[in-house]
């Protein structure tokens, strides 16, 4: 009591100082208090952003994003085509908007050197920019981690916590492995787990959409268009022959994908 007295004093006292012109940061001992709790709020959920972070980057390394694909941008983002384009647009606008009240989740389907893992990267990269945790993973290094965790006696439950914990997971090489049920269990339960909580998934596959649709089942994908949720078909040649550099590249436009 004597120390909320106090600084109710020192406010009054300090009012008489301030110039009529300057607006005090606080009226009353009531908006200062408010102000603290809501400062130690904000601080508490950056730490547990940042041991968040931590915990992803022990195990699976920098927000699981592979070397080659940590420049990856949307200012170099080759784009040669109005399809290219497409996935360009719908890709940075969805990194633009993300966390702004939905949940959408993002699908990624082609042939291998298309461009899925550089714009997938590329939202990645943009959202830790901005302070999101964000976690990139294969599928068969998500089952080898599940598979550790079985050869030490331990329960994967740590280990889907931290899956499900993070502002967006992309899972990476989605039906690589078809055919094996303990795969699609894991990703049902990572993906059933995230979107209950409201958090989106992003799907990376070579599959197109009946194959994506076998090998997870119709109601994984119906679950992943919750919340107006994002489907690009990457329908041309691979580019990777062709890459020597990352070169800047622009351009603006708007698609709807499946």
């Amino acid at each position: 009591m004597k120390s909320v007295i106090g600084t109710g004093s020192a406010l009054e006292r300090l009012k008489k100082f301030i110039p009529a012109s300057v607006q005090p940061k606080f009226n009353s001992v009531e908006e200062w208090q408010a102000w603290q709790e809501a400062e130690g709020r904000k601080r508490s959920e950056e730490i547990d952003k940042q041991n968040q972070r931590a915990r992803s980057e022990k195990i699976f390394g920098r927000a699981g994003i592979q070397a080659l694909h940590r420049t990856c941008s949307f200012a170099n983002y080759q784009v040669s085509s109005p399809e290219q384009r497409q996935a360009y647009s719908m890709a940075k606008s969805y990194a633009q908007n993300f966390g702004g009240g939905g949940f959408a989740s993002f699908v990624f389907s082609g042939a291998p050197g298309t461009g899925k893992n550089h714009l997938a990267a590329a939202i990645g990269n943009y959202l830790l920019a901005a302070g999101h945790s964000v976690l990139v993973v294969t599928i068969p290094d998500l089952m080898l981690r599940v598979r550790e965790c079985y050869d030490d006696g331990q329960s994967e439950s740590s280990l889907l916590n931290d899956l499900c914990n993070v502002d967006l997971l992309v899972l990476d090489e989605v039906g690589i492995q078809r055919g094996s049920s303990g795969e699609k269990v894991i990703i049902n339960q990572v993906i059933d787990r995230r979107l209950s909580a409201m958090k989106p998934v992003g799907i990376l596959s070579n599959l197109n959409y009946d194959e994506l649709v076998a090998t997870l089942g119709a109601r994984v994908i119906d679950r992943l268009r919750m919340d107006s949720g994002v489907w690009v078909n990457f329908d041309w040649a691979s580019y990777r022959g062709k890459v020597s550099h990352l070169r800047a590249v622009g351009g603006k436009g708007a698609a709807d994908g499946k």
